[in-house]
Formats: C-alpha cells, structure tokens, sequence
C-alpha cells in the first residue's frame, strides 16, 4: 500500500529543483527518502534535478516503509531494562554480550528485535536497523537511545552527527597515569592489516576526539578506572583512543593486548577473572540529550554491570 500525495507548482516556486520543492512540500521527509520515491510531472516521469515550472502537477508515491526482520525472528529473550519510553523514544541499558541488529552471523536475539517485541521503532534507520541512531559493540554495556517516531529519528541523527549531547563511559584499563585527567585527539581508520579493526593515523581518517578523567587507581594491580566523554563518536573509539596511549581497556580481546600483561598480576583472583572473563570492561554510564521532539533536557545515569561491580570488589581487595 502506498501514500499518494500530489502538488501543484505555483508561480512562488517555480524555477527550484524538483527534490527542492518537494523538500519544502514535505517536510517530515529527508531529501535522500525523497530520492526514492516514485515521482512524475504531469505523468510523466520527471528527473530530480529538473526545474518546476508554475501550474506543472508533481505527483508522489510513498511507499510504506517495511524492515527486513521477520517477525518469528523477532525476540523477547532478553529482560530489558527500559530507563524511559514515550510516543517518540525508547532509552535502555543494553546488556554486555547483545549484538546490535540482525547480520550474516546474527540472525536472532538481537537488540532490536527484543525492542520490537515490545513496541515499535522507525523504519527510517533502514530495513535492518530500524530505530538505530547510534551503537554500543557487542560486548560494550550501558545506555542507549532508540528512534520511535520518525520526527524523532531525524531529530536524534542530527543530534549525533552534530555531537550535541553527552556521552559518558566508565572503563577499567591497564596502567596507572602520572596525571588526573587528559584530552586525547588523534584520526581513527580502519587498519590496512586487519579490516576488523580500527586504528589510530597521522593523515586521513576520522578525527576524534575523547576527554578521559582517572576516577580510580589500584597501583599494586597496575590497573585503573577512567570516565572518558566522548567529543566525536568514532567507531571503537575509547577503545583505540585509550590502547593508543598505553592504557588498553581490561579485557579486550582487539585492543587490550592482555597476554602482555599477565605476567604481572599477582593476585589470583584477578588473574582468574581476566583469565576467565569475556567483554572488554567498557560501559555507557551517561547519556544526556534534548528530546528531539519536545525539546526537553534529558540525564540518564546507569550503574555498573554485575561484572564491572565484581572487578571493582576483586581490585578492592587485593590493593
């Protein structure tokens, strides 16, 4: 089924593009969801960078917007922990070990398919990914927020690319600084040896930025808990920012070089848990944004995961 929408040009806009005026008709559209609708001039098919002339009659087809997650492989396996929902957002805590959305290796069990079961999301974020307007890694924990409505999909897509908002993560990393808190800048690519990785350049790339605070130190165990805010939103990018810098967060399999770093553990409890434990020791504790809707200022704090808590309790103990 489709929505139809058709317009006549008057002579205030004639002489624009036709994705133009139809930007100004329709402005709850993006001009690149434009692109992909059906679209004739007086019938006929017309090209977007055609000028409109007055009178001509600008017909639209809308196509309903459809995912392409199946619904019996939609899920409700995981216990989400909901922090907020109305009509237009949805903020969780992710749990450690969930992937984003479905892909070649994960077709079920995912994120959005345990946030469909349990409401709706904007298609605008594409057939895989409805909703999605920023990420966490797989085995990264903490708050997020998800696109309900699509006003609010188009409101959240400018407010990261824009990075007009707070993001804050807590991460245990090995190394014990000589300083309280650093800014660390530096381009992130994806690394010519392994397209898996990410990695720091001195020309090209993305530039990034990340402000780290040293909120713990347990010298003994060589080991110490950041808040790093991120100023740009790289993928991996406090990962590779903090590995860069010879503070590998604890735990990581891509960047924590940990085998390095065992020898020097003395304390069996800590041994064992790094020894044993799966996930890099990174959560998203602070989301704050204005709601793209109603303007509102929004603050979500989130504790620990049971794992981090555990870590902290193991350092503890063994300063």
């Amino acid at each position: 089924m489709t929505d139809a929408r058709e317009f006549i040009v008057t002579n205030e806009s004639a002489g624009v593009r036709v994705d133009r005026f139809l930007v100004l008709q329709m402005p709850e559209f993006s001009r690149s969801e434009i692109q992909r609708f059906s679209i004739l001039r007086n019938g006929a098919p017309v090209k977007l960078s055609d000028k409109v002339k007055p009178d001509d009659k600008i017909t639209v087809e809308i196509p309903d917007r459809q995912t392409d997650i199946a619904t019996d492989n939609i899920s409700n396996e995981l216990d989400l922990e909901i922090l907020y929902q109305d009509d237009d957002i949805i903020v969780i805590n992710k749990p450690r070990g969930v992937v984003m959305y479905p892909s070649a290796g994960n077709k079920t069990g995912t994120l959005v398919q345990n946030l469909l079961s349990v409401t709706h999301l904007s298609t605008l974020g594409g057939p895989t990914r409805p909703g999605v307007v920023h990420r966490l890694d797989k085995d990264t924990s903490g708050v997020m927020v998800f696109a309900k409505s699509d006003a609010a999909y188009r409101g959240l897509v400018k407010m990261f690319s824009a990075h007009d908002l707070t993001r804050k993560y807590v991460a245990f990393v090995w190394g014990v600084p000589n300083w309280t808190g650093a800014d660390i800048t530096g381009n992130i690519a994806r690394s010519s040896r392994n397209r898996q990785k990410m990695t720091m350049v001195k020309s090209g790339g993305k530039p990034a930025h990340t402000s780290v605070e040293v909120l713990n130190t347990w010298p003994r165990a060589g080991v110490s808990e950041f808040r790093c805010t991120l100023l740009t939103g790289r993928t991996h990018q406090i990962r590779v920012h903090l590995s860069a810098h010879g503070f590998p967060v604890l735990c990581d399999p891509v960047y924590g070089r940990g085998a390095m770093r065992l020898g020097s553990v003395r304390d069996t409890d800590l041994l064992e848990f790094i020894k044993t434990h799966s996930g890099q020791m990174l959560h998203a504790a602070v989301l704050e944004f204005n709601h793209p809707v109603t303007g509102e200022k929004m603050h979500f704090k989130t504790n620990l995961p049971d794992d981090m808590m555990e870590l902290k309790y193991i350092l503890d103990s063994a300063n």
